[in-house]
This record gives C-alpha cells, structure tokens and sequence, in this order.
C-alpha cells in the first residue's frame, strides 16, 4: 500500500527574515484600490465630514475621515455594516489592513462616524452621482421611480396609534375600577371583622398585607392612566397618527397587508445603466405625494431641461402630475380605478359619463346632460367643478335606480379644475409609446431594491432617526452604485478617471510632468489637502473641474 503525500506549508514557528509586506496581498485589479483612489479624491471638509482638521489639541490625534468613510465603503460593499464587525475586520481583513494601513479604530469611533456624518453621507451620495455624470454614465432623459419598505430600529409594538392608546385607556380604566372595587370590598371586610373584636387585635398588620397590595397595584395604574393620556395629549398636538417610543421618527407602513415598523425608502434609477440618481426616505406608507419630489430631485441631478418620469400605479395622483407638468417633466403613471366599489354594486360610476367640452356639460349613460353648477366645491384642498342633473329628467329615467341614491333626487358629477392634466396624461398612457415605457419600469426600478433587499440583506436600519437613516441610506445607495461604475469601467478605467481629473489639477498648478504618475497623484493629493480635507485654496477649483 503507497503512502500519500501532501502538499504542505511552511511551519508556523518558522523565523522570516524577509517578511512579505500586506502590498503584496492587494492586487492591482482588487477593488480596494479603487475605493483608495475615490476617498484620496475627495474634498472631505466641503462635504462636510467632521474632524477634518485634524485635531491639533492635548491628547492622541483624531482618526482621518477618509479612513473610516474608506472602511465604511469597504463594509457596505462587502454586506459588513456593524461596527463591531468592521472594527474586527481592521485586525483579521488583510484588505482592510491594506486600505486603514494598519490602523485599528474601535467600535464605538467607527459608530459615531456614521451617526455624526450623516449630512456628509448624503452630500458624498450626491457627488458620485455627479461622477457618474461626469463619465457619461446617466442618459438623463428617463427615470423610474419606486419605493419600498426598509425595517427601522424598532419594533412593531413601540409604535402607538390612537386607536391603540384608546384602548389601552379603555383597559386600565376596567382594571382600575375593578381594584377599587376589591379595595372597599376590603376595608368593608375589615371594618367588619372590627366591630367584633376588642382593640389591638393585629387589624392593622391585616390590613397592610392584604389591601396595601391592592392599593400599591392600583397606585401603578393609575401612573399608567397618566402616561396614556400623556401619550395622546401629544399625539394631538404633533397632529401625527402614530407615536413611537423607541424610533421618533419610525412608522408603522403597510402595503397589500404586509405591515412593519419602519421606513418608505424612495428612489430614482436612470434608464441607462440603472444607478440610483435620487433618493429619500420617508415614513409615510403611502406613494401618492412622492412623485414630484422624487422626479424633481433626479432632474436636478441629471441636470435635464426634461424628464421622463415612470412609477407604478400607487404613485397616481392629480395634483403631483399637475406639479410635474409644470415644471417639465412628463410623468407615466397607471391611472387608478374610480368607482370601482359602484360598479360592483351595479350603480353607474363617475367614468361611464363623458365629458362634452363644447357644452361645459357632462353626458350620462342615458344621454341627458349634466349642467355645470354656479359653486366650487373644496375637497380637501382640491377644487371641483360640479355637474348637477334635472330631477324631472331624472326621475322619468329608466337608469335611474342604478344611477341616483335613493335619498337623493339628482346625480352630482365633480370635475377638478385642472382635469386637462388628467386627459393630457390619459392619452399619453394609451399610446403604444407609453406602453411600451411602462413595460420597461420594472426593469429598471426593481434592479437596485433588488441587489440590495435580497443579495446584500439590506433589508433595516441600523440607527435611529430621520437623519441617521438618511444618512446610512445614503451609505448604501452610493456603494451601489460604487459597485455598478466598476463593474460598468473595470477598476483601471475608474482608477485612470480619476487620475486624470487631479492630473487637469495639478497642470493647473504647474506641478512638473514627472510627479504626474497615479501614485504620485495621490500622493500630491494628500499633501493638498484632497485627502484629509484640510482648509487649501485649490478645493473650490477642484470641484469646478470636478463638476
């Protein structure tokens, strides 16, 4: 029988006199590179990252921001978002040792990081969609918008409504009344027992065990009652539905009977290389006011005279299509069914009566016309115009019990002063064009949620508050990103980008040819204050030929 034999290493006590250095571990093609050559290309303190400066007082040094934003980058790309595991990536991650040059920050800096620079996360989002720009990435004629639901750092029973409150109202009141029963129930017992014994008889130690237990409980409900009633007083003043007690800012959302305790995370994807141009978060469980925000935001970005703006049938909306005709930009949206509870019923819906411009009237089923009325009516802020019938006509109609309640003598039609906007969009929806957008939005729209709900689980949030969610939200919308420019460039076509901007810098300033290698770019980089974000009177000047 033939003894194997197998490859092995060199022995762990074995002595180096050459060690190898973390350099040789890191590649020319790893990705870290590139995640180097993008924080050392940034203006820090004009993002407004803290601690940019550099410190300067008593005691050790601050960590440089573009090390913790380069660690953060690096977690976010790799699916590591907590603290305490990026702080034991920096001892173990030999990519990580490479990138932070052996730096080791504690759990506890790398948390405040992202708590203390959510601003500058979001301004650090918005300037690498520039980049993106810049590259020729965006098409900038055509985005799809959607949303969806991100859990908060609460849960769902630390959210209270009003419904909620009053219940629990109701329910201490019961216990409350039901413990003051027992109580007199009590001291009628022992008044009782009393009357027939002599004094001194122990009655007052009886009465501590057996109802002090009693009015102690009761005390602790009515602390309860208290706080309840707290909690609605503020509810009502806030003018809010919901109050929460872990997460201020968290909602309870709902959507086709899912329901969690979180966030509505709204995005924009431009059409051509599906990267996220806008993006917000909300916690409203409704799309139907994000539209225009949402469009607005991605045309500012992409810098478009136009846009063509694609959402789904939740985002529909008279008034946000009326915002967005407005101010250029042509939205695609399902338009919602009216009248669909009528038609189940059998009555007659407000969409089998026409409209006849020329008579200012609308035309009912049986084709009697409805008179315009001389008064608007105000439905919440959107005016109506009224369409009133002939109660003679009416009344003699065959229609009639499909179409007039039975307390009612006319049928009422309400048409909303800009309801041109509404046919405007109709016809563009049944045109063969605007079909054939729609069928391209979920595409679009979904790529992102997609990579970043089900391949890197960024299904919650980690920190609490609007501006901390923002701010991590930033976070991942721009490491998305980060990982769809280098798959779109490769990291040498980035990396040289990026050379070549500081390159235009330094030419600027009349730096010698031969200190224009990339290293040497990075390195001038840092010296200018690129790096470190220190106060340089180049930065404005970077950025003009940045943008």
């Amino acid at each position: 029988m033939m003894n194997r034999v197998y490859k092995s290493g060199p022995s762990r006590e074995q002595l180096s006199l050459l060690p190898p250095r973390i350099e040789d571990y890191v590649d020319q093609e790893n990705p870290v590179r590139a995640i180097e050559a993008y924080a050392c290309s940034l203006d820090l303190e004009k993002l407004g990252f803290r601690n940019t400066d550099g410190g300067g007082g008593a005691g050790q040094p601050s960590y440089d921001p573009a090390d913790l934003l380069k660690l953060y980058l690096y977690g976010y790309l790799h699916q590591v978002r907590s603290s305490r595991r990026l702080e034991r990536e920096t001892q173990r991650n030999l990519e990580v040792m490479w990138l932070l040059r052996g730096l080791t920050p504690g759990q506890r800096t790398i948390s405040n990081f992202r708590k203390d620079n959510w601003a500058a996360l979001k301004a650090a989002n918005r300037e690498f969609v520039l980049l993106a720009r810049e590259l020729g990435l965006l098409g900038g004629a055509l985005v799809a918008i959607d949303g969806a639901f991100c859990h908060g750092d609460a849960s769902k029973g630390s959210i209270e409504t009003q419904t909620r409150l009053n219940e629990q109202l109701a329910a201490v009141e019961r216990d409350i009344e039901a413990y003051g029963q027992a109580l007199e129930a009590g001291d009628a017992a022992e008044e009782a027992g009393a009357a027939g014994k002599p004094d001194g008889d122990g009655q007052e130690g009886g009465r501590q065990g057996g109802g002090g237990g009693i009015a102690d409980k009761l005390a602790a409900l009515r602390a309860r009652r208290s706080e309840v009633e707290a909690d609605l007083a503020r509810l009502q003043e806030s003018g809010e539905t919901q109050l929460s007690t872990t997460d201020a800012d968290a909602r309870l959302v709902s959507k086709r009977g899912h329901t969690l305790a979180g966030y509505n995370v709204q995005i924009a994807v431009d059409d051509k290389h599906k990267l996220i141009v806008a993006s917000e978060v909300v916690n409203d469980g409704n799309d139907t006011g994000q539209l225009y925000a949402m469009a607005r935001a991605a045309k500012e970005a992409l810098g478009a005279e136009t846009l063509q703006a694609l959402a789904d049938a939740g985002y529909y909306n008279g008034a946000q299509l009326k915002d967005c005709e407005d101010n250029g930009i042509v939205a695609y949206v399902p338009q919602v069914r009216r009248g669909v509870r009528l038609a189940a019923r059998g009555r007659l819906s407000h969409e089998e009566f026409s409209y006849d411009r020329q008579a200012d009237a609308y035309r009912c089923p049986g084709g009697q016309l409805l008179k315009r009325s001389a008064t608007l009516k105000d439905n919440g802020g959107r005016l109506e115009i009224r369409y009133v019938s002939r109660k003679a006509v009416c009344d003699a109609c065959p229609l009639r019990a499909r179409c007039v309640e039975t307390k009612a003598g006319t049928r009422t039609v309400c048409r909303w002063v800009h309801e041109d906007v509404i046919e405007r969009h109709q016809t563009r929806m049944k045109d063969p064009d605007g079909a054939a957008l729609m069928r391209r939005r979920g595409c679009l729209v979904e790529h992102p949620f997609g990579t970043l709900k089900c391949r890197a689980g960024y299904r919650h949030f980690l920190v609490r508050g609007f501006d901390k969610v923002r701010g991590e939200w930033s976070l991942m919308a721009l490491c998305y990103n980060f990982g769809r420019l280098l798959s779109i460039l490769g990291i040498d076509g980035f990396k040289a980008h990026l050379a070549r901007r500081l390159a235009a810098l330094l030419h600027i300033l009349r730096v010698p040819t031969t200190m224009r290698s990339f290293p040497a770019i990075l390195s001038l980089a840092s010296r200018i204050g690129f790096r470190s974000g220190k106060k340089r009177p180049t930065s404005r000047l970077y950025f003009r030929l940045a943008g």
